[in-house]
């Protein structure tokens, strides 16, 4: 509706907005939001915990958010204030960029006959427990002064919430504290509330997060050095949350322990506040699951399972008395299953053929389903009349888009990487992305 305004409306709404910014002025109503649950999948609806709040605010505050988000990012960026390792919410990253940070120092650990031991962290309503005071206080040492905190001050402040369940509602409760959800501002405070726990590791210890997903990883040869190292890390994070208002949970913190050995090794013990963090053989991470021994089987069983539940979307629509047509069914499966399989295959992409070949059953069967073709029909042929290249096409196109998509000041190209490692462990690297573009390899291919 907004986009439709007049022009005269469009002017009017600029003067209510610079009166707003320059008067230090907030409405009152931009102030509330409407809370509305949702119950997380597959969890038991009488626990109050179990659902998801969807918060409802003024599409005229968002607006306005929006334009002071993108000066207050702008700002940010050109002064270099966020740590090169967060990726959440920023121009040019994405959840992939932590994913292929990871996958390749767990890589270059295992050419290397080393260990890599990664923490992964959660942090307990990370939204509700943000510290407002400390998000003003980082702004004023971020040098900023004027307008912009002094609107950031009005719009945390007296923040009040309803909910609605069914037709009800409840009365307006008070949030005294943490960001407001579902507000456009709230990611970037929050990201810059939580930046500076990347600056508290050791040289030794790395760390990436996105949003408030946090993990830190360390590569030695020995166990004792790297127990060392991480539980140094731990306690300085521990004691930075405690500082800044953050609490981790203790049992959804957990670890891997990467390692390709052969023989004993026992696990580091590392503890959070008195816990012991629990080791597992695989966990899952920004929608990959990452194994010890990185395999990508689990990763890849799991996502052919979600993929199998979506090809009933299409079955039900392929009857001959009725459902959509061929293009149709086409783009319905480009638009559902195959963006599933899309996601991250630059970093699962380096698993096993034997393991990649597990996902052809529902490239193929899709295609058949969309196409009416018997299942007698050669695979090529199915190719050739869909017009879909197979799954390994795909996997080769996605790295080199992801390639000029980078920046130049990326974090994956900063990473140190030996080329005579990589060299004598190619053919186990052949399909790994990170060779693709190092200015060793590049070197290397010019010469």
């Amino acid at each position: 509706m907004i986009q439709h305004l007049s022009t005269d409306s469009q002017k009017n709404l600029l003067y209510v907005y610079n009166r707003i910014w320059n008067e230090h002025y907030f409405p009152a109503s931009w102030q509330r939001a409407l809370i509305i649950p949702i119950l997380k999948p597959d969890k038991d609806p009488s626990n109050p915990s179990n659902y998801r709040p969807i918060a409802l605010t003024s599409c005229l505050c968002k607006l306005l958010e929006k334009i002071i988000n993108h000066r207050l990012l702008y700002f940010l960026e050109v002064n270099n204030l966020l740590h090169s390792s967060q990726s959440g919410f920023r121009k040019g990253r994405s959840t992939l960029d932590n994913l292929l940070a990871l996958e390749t120092d767990i890589r270059l650990s295992f050419l290397q006959r080393k260990h890599l031991v990664a923490i992964f962290f959660d942090i307990e309503k990370a939204y509700d427990h943000t510290w407002r005071y400390g998000i003003l206080k980082d702004l004023f040492d971020f040098n900023m002064i004027g307008n912009l905190p002094i609107f950031i001050q009005n719009f945390l402040q007296l923040r009040k919430f309803q909910v609605r369940v069914g037709a009800e509602l409840s009365d307006f409760y008070v949030q005294d504290e943490g960001v407001p959800q579902g507000s456009v501002l709230s990611v970037t405070l929050f990201s810059i509330k939580i930046n500076n726990i990347l600056h508290q590791l050791p040289s030794t210890v790395k760390g990436h997060l996105y949003v408030d997903y946090l993990y830190i990883s360390c590569t030695g040869t020995h166990m004792n050095f790297i127990e060392r190292q991480l539980q140094t890390a731990v306690n300085i994070i521990q004691k930075w949350s405690l500082t800044n208002g953050f609490t981790f949970s203790v049992t959804k913190t957990a670890g891997v322990h990467f390692c390709r050995k052969r023989g004993l090794h026992l696990d580091p013990e590392i503890k959070l506040d008195d816990h012991v963090i629990p080791f597992v053989s695989e966990i899952r991470f920004l929608g990959i699951t990452f194994d010890k021994k990185l395999t990508f089987l689990p990763h890849v069983l799991h996502l052919r399972k979600r993929c199998e539940r979506a090809l009933s979307i299409l079955r039900v629509l392929s009857t001959t008395s009725w459902g959509a047509d061929r293009s149709s069914m086409l783009r319905i499966y480009r638009a559902v299953i195959l963006p599933k399989i899309d996601y991250g295959c630059m970093i699962y992409g380096s698993a096993r053929k034997s393991v990649l070949q597990k996902l052809d059953p529902v490239h193929h069967a899709a295609l058949r389903i969309c196409s009416g073709a018997f299942r007698t029909s050669p695979v090529k042929s199915l190719y050739v009349d869909c017009g879909e290249p197979d799954l390994t096409c795909e996997d080769k196109c996605y790295p080199c888009i992801t390639i000029l998509k980078l920046h130049p000041s990326h974090i994956i190209r900063i990473i140190p990487f030996n080329f005579v490692h990589f060299y004598s462990g190619y053919r186990r690297l052949e399909n790994h992305l990170y060779p693709l573009f190092s200015p060793e390899y590049t070197q290397f291919y010019l010469n």
